[in-house]
């Protein structure tokens, strides 16, 4: 018959058991202090976030108010009477820019034979800028389409809009063309030669 002895201990790797148990408690301990880091980090960022937002709506509700009163200050028909008087301005300097003389002498280089204006009429448009009204007499449609290219081909008249025709009663044809005229520049003088310069200095 086999005797054993009850009260001996059968767990001869209780070290190592030990060892494993507090290298868990360990990285358990580890990752409570880790959270518990985090959640305090999270909670300071949350508190500074709010903080910062409300310094900002406090901001924004103190210009809304800076800009409402700003607004109450603006006299309104000031601002319209300044607009009006600035309109007028640039229309006078605008006329006194327009010369008669240049476009004439455009209807003078492109007129054909057979065309001639009876009138000419021009005015200033806020989108199209200056818009002339001519009326022509022509011996048939051939030529008024020729004085339309010719005007196209200066340059001078970017836009030509269709004409309105018809006959008058000794058989000749009346038109009215209007167009976008755009003075040209000068041409610059030319500049002066060292011989022109010696004569001038005598």
């Amino acid at each position: 018959m086999i005797k054993g002895n009850l009260a001996t201990r059968p767990f001869y790797n209780e070290p190592a058991v030990r060892i494993w148990l507090f290298a868990a408690a360990v990285v358990v301990g580890a990752a409570t202090v880790f959270n518990v880091a985090q959640m305090v980090r999270y909670s300071r960022s949350d508190t500074e976030l709010a903080r910062q937002a409300a310094n900002d709506e406090a901001r924004a509700a103190e210009l809304r108010a800076e800009a409402a009163r700003l607004r109450s200050t603006v006299d309104t028909r000031q601002i319209e009477r300044a607009s009006i008087e600035a309109q007028r301005a640039n229309e006078l300097i605008d006329r006194r820019t327009f010369s008669w003389t240049a476009l004439w002498n455009e209807f003078e280089a492109t007129l054909p034979q057979n065309v001639r204006i009876t009138s000419f009429r021009p005015r200033l448009e806020p989108k199209r800028g200056n818009v002339v009204t001519i009326s022509v007499i022509a011996r048939s449609v051939d030529d008024v389409q020729e004085f339309m290219e010719n005007l196209e081909k200066t340059g001078a008249f970017p836009e030509i809009f269709p004409p309105s025709e018809r006959t008058n009663e000794e058989g000749q044809l009346e038109t009215v063309i209007e167009v976008v005229y755009t003075p040209r520049a000068a041409p610059a003088a030319p500049a002066p030669t060292p011989e022109a310069q010696g004569s001038a200095g005598r």
